[in-house]
C-alpha cells in the first residue's frame, strides 16, 4: 500500500508560498519544486482554500496565507489534506481462533489510539511559522557548508 504524500506536499506548498512571495507563483512553478503535476498542486490549493488556510490575494490572484503562519498549525494542514484518515490501520481479517489473531486487533487498537493522539498533539503544537523558519535555517546551513 502506498502512503499518501498530500500532507507533506501541502506543507511544501505553503512554505513555498511564503518563501517565494516576491515572485509570481503558479501551480506549474510549485509543481516543479514538489516534483508533481500542476493538477495535484491545484487540488491541494483547493483543499487548503476550503479549510481557509489560504486565500487568493485580491491584488494579484496568487495564493497567500489566510492568517499569519504562526496561527496555522501542522494539524490544521493535516486535517485539510488527509481529513480524518487514521494514521494506522489494523488488519481485521485474522484468525479469531489463534492466540495472536484473536487478540491482535484489541491490543493494537489501544497502542494505535495512544500513538495517534500523541502525533496529533505534536502536530497541533507546531506552527507553519516554525516550519518556514526551519526550512530557511536548513537552507542557510546547506549553503554555508557548500561554500566551505
Amino acid at each position: 500500500m502506498r502512503l499518501s504524500t498530500k500532507f507533506s506536499d501541502a506543507l511544501h506548498l505553503l512554505v513555498f508560498i511564503d518563501v517565494f512571495s516576491d515572485i509570481k507563483i503558479t501551480s506549474d512553478l510549485i509543481a516543479i519544486s514538489i516534483k508533481t503535476s500542476p493538477v495535484v498542486v491545484r487540488r491541494l490549493i483547493g483543499s487548503l482554500r476550503d479549510a481557509e488556510i489560504i486565500i487568493n490575494d485580491p491584488n494579484n490572484h496568487q495564493p497567500i496565507f489566510a492568517k499569519e503562519p504562526s496561527e496555522i498549525t501542522m494539524f490544521d494542514v493535516y486535517l485539510a489534506t488527509e481529513g480524518h484518515t487514521a494514521l494506522f490501520e489494523i488488519d481485521h481479517d485474522t484468525n479469531a481462533e489463534c492466540t495472536v489473531g484473536g487478540n491482535i486487533q484489541e491490543v493494537l487498537n489501544g497502542f494505535y489510539t495512544n500513538a495517534e493522539a500523541a502525533a496529533y498533539k505534536e502536530l497541533n503544537r507546531i506552527s507553519m511559522q516554525e516550519v518556514i523558519d526551519q526550512i530557511l535555517i536548513a537552507d542557510k546551513l546547506k549553503k554555508a557548508r557548500a561554500a566551505q
